[in-house]
């Protein structure tokens, strides 16, 4: 075991490291406060005397290894805890069942103390450091993350930056009349100065919480709440918050949490006059926070939440010389393929691959089919419109399509915040059932199998770290008893929030049953991934020019070996014609010419080639 003067020495080193840079960053932001500043960096090493050696040595053997988290080996899996086993202690039990799927990164949905009926899913946080009663204690917490780690999978949990419940001790002395916890949200004495923010703020919720402000008749005031009225935003602006805040992360990391998700990081800086979206201080913020982990807990990973396209995603990974985010998510790429499904068009979706893949190699997303929320379709419409594709009916049409409205659809889902007005209602549903799973009789559920194999082979074909859905892997259906949920009935996300079927998870084992046809096809898929280098994070990848509207095609280089992809969108054969090379089928291990191909409705193809 490292001497405690060892330990303060690298600490001292880390810190010197970019004490420059912190304080200059620090003092900018917060007008020279050095009292402030101090306060941060005696924080600091509070915390890094209070990481456990374990952790320490983690932290070690991941700087050896900078680009662990850019293996072509990592798997992830993102899931509610109470849904999949009921508890912490329940999840720990359930690794083994993790490992079978081939799970090394585990993405636990929020799990922090919140209020029943006020916690919008979670992200509204009463206490930082406090486990949900009924989810079990911080103790457990840790004990899981002891036990990930045992087994190399790594832990990755919400921290919910830019608001905390009503009923945190902060909010309930704030209303209390405390001053200095006050300072800590946005309060004021009348309507004049949130008026003038409402003109130029975007309501996130427009039919569910309208406006960004809310009146609290107890105390005769108004109070920021950006995204529900019991989610009162934090002002960063004091720099008593950002201290704090940053304290309450490295908290969460000290009991071993691998990587932090930064959740709604664009909106946490807050300016009259502008729409409080990705303002230059959240960058400085973040770059802060990476330089908070860089000394404290160095093989900490920060996954940024920005609901973006590409080009104003990107600047959330800083720059080479000062990083940001390692991760972000590709939420685009997401919504454009459930476009594709419904419109058995992949144009879209092939602009969207070529400009993911004109960003550097070094920047990392997180890729998923589905996620604990909605789909929104934030479509790139002014390139869409040379097709005679407008945006609201466009949106109608989708939405219909998915939730088998539309004649001949085979799709169920719900939707989330509708607004016939503005038509920006969101989708629900798990991936199965968006797939046509639930509707299909017999002749049809090999369409929606294929289709859902289809999607996750696309998926796993990208670039980034790919992240499985609890429940996809076994094809699992919509929940509807939400509906029958007093505390649910009204958020209709709880469609693919349901509990996770055990007794229908076991049927995997049979592959004759839909779920153990997905198992498989899906370990298939993962385990070949996982062998070849061309999956690698930091290969070359270009968009390949098919000849079908139907069909994407996607190139994976490295070195001298190459990767060839082809997925037909539609429910028809497609025949594709590329080169005269010989490729192996890595699903079958055949030989195949691209020069003639026909793929299947729903077909795809990984096809390797090797020169010498």
């Amino acid at each position: 075991m490292k001497q405690p003067n060892a330990n303060r020495s690298t600490f001292e080193t880390r810190l010197a490291a970019c004490f420059d840079e912190l304080k200059w960053l620090y003092c900018e932001l917060y007008h020279n406060d050095m009292q402030a500043f101090l306060y941060f960096v005696e924080m600091l090493r509070r915390c890094y005397d209070e990481r456990k050696e374990s952790l320490r040595e983690l932290d070690l053997h991941r700087l050896r290894d900078p680009g662990w988290y850019r293996s072509n080996k990592l798997l992830g899996m993102m899931l509610y805890v109470d849904a999949f086993a009921g508890n912490l202690k329940g999840v720990q039990s359930k690794l083994p069942y993790l490992e079978e799927c081939g799970v090394n990164y585990l993405h636990l949905m929020p799990l922090l103390k919140t209020v029943k009926g006020r916690s919008d899913g979670g992200y509204a946080v009463a206490d930082f450091r406090t486990v949900q009663p009924e989810l079990g204690t911080m103790e457990d917490l840790e004990a899981l993350a002891d036990a990930c780690h045992s087994k190399g999978i790594s832990l990755c949990l919400d921290f919910v930056m830019n608001h905390t419940s009503e009923d945190h001790p902060w909010a309930k002395a704030a209303r209390a009349g405390d001053p200095i916890a006050r300072n800590r949200y946005f309060f004021y004495d009348n309507w004049d100065i949130p008026n003038q923010f409402e003109q130029t703020v975007p309501q996130v919720f427009p039919t569910t919480a309208p406006g960004s402000f809310t009146w609290l008749e107890d105390c005769r005031q108004v109070v920021m709440t950006s995204f529900y009225p019991y989610q009162w935003d934090l002002n960063y602006a004091n720099p008593m918050v950002f201290n704090d805040m940053t304290e309450n992360l490295l908290y969460l990391t000290n009991r071993g949490m691998d990587v932090i998700r930064l959740d709604a990081v664009p909106y946490i800086w807050k300016q009259l006059g502008t729409d409080c979206r990705n303002l230059p201080q959240v960058h400085t913020l973040t770059r802060m926070l990476h330089l908070a982990c860089q000394v404290v807990c160095p093989g900490v990973l920060l996954l940024g939440e920005v609901v973006m396209e590409p080009a104003k995603v990107a600047p959330y990974f800083g720059t080479q010389e000062k990083p940001e985010c390692h991760i972000l998510y590709n939420v685009t790429t997401m919504c454009t393929t459930w476009h594709t499904v419904a419109t058995r068009d992949v144009r879209l979706l092939k602009r969207q691959l070529e400009q993911v893949c004109a960003l550097p190699r070094d920047y990392l997303f997180q890729n998923y089919l589905r996620c604990h929320d909605d789909i929104g379709w934030g479509l790139d419409y002014p390139w869409l419109r040379q097709f005679a594709i407008e945006e609201v009916a466009h949106k109608k049409y989708l939405n219909d399509w998915f939730t088998g409205k539309w004649p001949g659809s085979w799709s169920r889902g719900e939707l989330y915040n509708d607004d016939p007005k503005l038509g920006d209602a969101r989708l629900c549903g798990t991936t199965a059932s968006l797939c046509g799973m639930e509707k299909a009789g017999f002749k049809e559920q090999k369409r929606a199998l294929d289709c859902d194999v289809m999607l996750h082979a696309w998926m796993l074909t990208q670039s980034g770290i790919p992240v499985l859905y609890s429940g996809d892997e076994v094809a699992q259906l919509n929940d509807y008893t939400y509906h029958d949920d007093a505390d649910k009935q009204a958020d209709s996300r709880y469609l693919h929030r349901g509990k996770f079927d055990w007794d229908s998870a076991e049927r995997r084992h049979n592959r004759r049953t839909r779920q153990g046809k997905v198992f498989y096809a899906l370990r298939r898929l993962e385990t070949i991934r996982a062998a070849e280098p061309a999956f690698r994070a930091d290969a070359e990848v270009h968009a390949l020019e098919t000849g079908s509207e139907q069909v994407l095609g996607v190139a994976r280089n490295w070195k001298k070996e190459q990767i060839v992809a082809l997925f037909n969108f539609s429910e028809t054969p497609q025949a594709v014609s590329l080169c005269r090379e010989t490729f192996t089928d890595l699903m079958t291990g055949k030989p195949v010419k691209l020069d003639q191909i026909e793929l299947p409705a729903y077909g795809f193809l990984w096809g390797k080639r090797e020169e010498g």
